[in-house]
């Protein structure tokens, strides 16, 4: 499946690959996070290793308005991939391990500022720079336009993305562009091995 040049960095595999994973995940979901832990650490090594160059997986990113601090954290993911499209992947590892921090609980005394602090220090430990992080994130001031940030637009292909292929909820599955429900985040590797071996 086609990824625009400004979020390359949300392909694991090759681009020729013969079948495509698509996941629509949202940071601030208990279960997205749950399946892109699976993937990351157990489900993807196994690809790589017994069907080199047979899937490509593309990270889709689904904003959960309800959850209020969704929008903020996948901007920061989008700023960071502005910064360095390489740590797209290792970022958004970072941002599931400290997902509990932009609960709704977790952020209901701070502002949209103090955010995108917290979003910029762990920005860091991936080696990217917080200033940079924060200044795409600034909606600016002065005379209220309504204008958005540096990772606006980023951010609004992905929502027409998911609106265009009618995706609800995250996590959601789409294998060779159609979508799957029988997948779940609460599969093992073996139920993960033998869907794969399905799709082959």
């Amino acid at each position: 499946m086609a990824l625009a040049p400004q979020i390359i960095g949300h392909r694991l595999g090759s681009a020729q690959a013969q079948h495509t994973i698509e996941i629509y995940l949202d940071y601030v979901c208990p279960f997205s996070a749950k399946i892109y832990n699976k993937i990351r650490q157990q489900v993807w090594p196994y690809i790589s290793e017994q069907h080199p160059n047979q899937f490509q997986l593309i990270f889709r990113q689904q904003v959960q308005p309800w959850h209020a601090s969704s929008t903020t954290v996948h901007e920061a993911a989008l700023a960071v991939e502005k910064v360095d499209s390489t740590k797209f992947f290792a970022y958004s590892d970072v941002l599931f391990e400290h997902q509990k921090d932009f609960f709704d609980e977790s952020v209901e005394a701070l502002t949209r500022q103090q955010v995108v602090e917290k979003l910029a220090r762990l920005a860091e430990s991936v080696h990217v720079s917080s200033s940079q992080v924060t200044q795409l994130l600034k909606n600016g001031t002065g005379e209220p336009k309504n204008s958005g940030n540096a990772v606006s637009n980023e951010l609004k292909q992905c929502i027409k993305l998911g609106r265009q292929n009618g995706i609800h909820v995250s996590p959601t599955v789409l294998v060779d562009g159609i979508r799957d429900d029988s997948v779940s985040s609460s599969w093992d590797l073996n139920q993960w091995k033998d869907y794969l071996k399905s799709k082959l």
